[in-house]
């Protein structure tokens, strides 16, 4: 297969875009299950967050598991053979670097929660579902920043780009994601809790006529 492979891909890369595929087809179905009386934006955020949680919990999870009890690198099975393969591009993944391991803890447990309630407050339309979307978006844009600014400071020497696949859908695509939609929802916080204020000036604006 790799002989007929697009130059940059083998087996395992194709495999892991395929599992990354099955993981966004099931946040899809989730959505159309249980999102289907929201309005079209949140059915996006709904998306996104079924998305997020998914990854959350059945990619990011294990590979804490095995950096826990030992490497990417001396683990087996085919979530190890899908890490092996992103530590390609990045090799920090590849033998339980402890920033890397931290922020990924971190992901897992409270990243996942919050997706979880966040979800669960866009559904039932709760009144804290905005701090908890402004939350999740900080916390994800952090780890964000947490995982790349270290290596970028010391001149990348863990990063591999010479590879199409390693730059552009490992590095830029896959991490570009969890940048461009929490800035995208803190966007639509920023001007969800605006009309709010609004209403209630204009609440406040009547009461007094």
């Amino acid at each position: 297969m790799d002989s007929v492979a697009p130059p940059g891909l083998s087996l395992v890369s194709v495999l892991s875009l395929l599992a990354c595929g099955i993981q966004l087809l099931a946040a899809v179905l989730l959505t159309h299950r249980y999102g289907g009386r929201s309005s079209a934006e949140d059915r996006w955020v709904l998306l996104w967050l079924f998305y997020d949680v998914i990854v959350h919990l059945t990619l990011e999870g294990p590979f804490v598991y095995m950096s826990v009890v030992g490497t990417v690198e001396t683990s087996e099975g085919p979530l190890a053979e899908l890490w092996k393969e992103y530590s390609k591009a990045d090799s920090r993944w590849l033998i339980s670097d402890p920033t890397i391991v931290s922020i990924e803890i971190i992901t897992v447990v409270l990243d996942s929660l919050l997706g979880l309630l966040l979800i669960h407050a866009v559904l039932k339309d709760k009144y804290y579902r905005h701090l908890l979307q402004v939350s999740l978006s900080v916390c994800e844009l952090y780890g964000g920043w947490m995982t790349f600014c270290p290596d970028w400071l010391t001149g990348s020497p863990h990063l591999d780009t010479s590879n199409w696949i390693h730059l552009w859908v490992y590095l830029v695509f896959f991490n570009g994601v969890w940048v461009l939609v929490p800035v995208l929802l803190l966007v639509q916080s920023w001007f969800s809790l605006k009309r709010l204020h609004e209403l209630r000036w204009d609440d406040d604006i009547n009461k007094k006529k």
